[in-house]
């Protein structure tokens, strides 16, 4: 209990603390928002609404993949408060653009923000842990990784129902517009695609 007390007031913490949680409940939020999207649409041709949600899943997960090992490199060489900077400025960005994709209703537009925002993801994670051990000292490290690791468990079951529930409820898939640019109006990003 004492390194609890102890970390509750560690300035240098909360900062760390709050951008992890928020960057994961703003993926979580993301992610299922479009997934049920897709899956509460009425979706005639193209393809069809199993393969996009798989799709959505795998654009989130494809950036770890692919960018994790030079995220961890980039952690090691570059100032890390520097990183964490330029990161989440990218995340508002990202989900500022999405935001207005989904607005537009342009499904190709949120399938790019996806994957732009799992490599956000993907180069903030080495970050996070590298910078625990600069900003907690040696005895407050697991009860510090502890508060992060729940704070991001409880943000990604929040972000998760928030995002579900923003398209699926009564008059969710109305918030469309009837038209709008880059999309040619709502449901005209993939053939046969419409909102129910």
């Amino acid at each position: 209990m004492t390194s609890l007390r102890r970390l509750l007031s560690q300035e240098n913490f909360w900062p760390l603390f709050g951008a992890q949680a928020l960057g994961a409940f703003n993926d979580n939020f993301f992610r299922s928002a479009l997934i049920a999207l897709v899956a509460f649409s009425d979706i005639s041709g193209g393809p069809g609404k199993t393969i996009l949600g798989a799709l959505v899943t795998g654009l989130m997960m494809l950036p770890f993949f692919l960018f994790s090992s030079l995220a961890g490199e980039l952690a090691d060489r570059l100032r890390k408060s520097r990183l964490v900077k330029i990161t989440k400025g990218a995340e508002l960005a990202i989900m500022a653009l999405a935001a207005a994709f989904f607005w537009w209703g342009n499904l190709n537009a949120l399938l790019a923000a996806l994957f732009l925002m799992g490599a956000q993801s993907a180069f903030f994670g080495p970050l996070k842990y590298g910078l625990l051990p600069e900003v907690l000292a040696e005895e407050d490290l697991v009860a510090g990784n502890g508060l992060v690791e729940a704070a991001t468990f409880l943000a990604i079951v929040l972000g998760t129902l928030a995002g579900s529930w923003l398209v699926t409820r009564p008059g969710g898939g109305n918030h469309l517009p009837s038209g709008g640019p880059g999309a040619g109006g709502r449901g005209r990003f993939l053939p046969g695609f419409k909102t129910a």
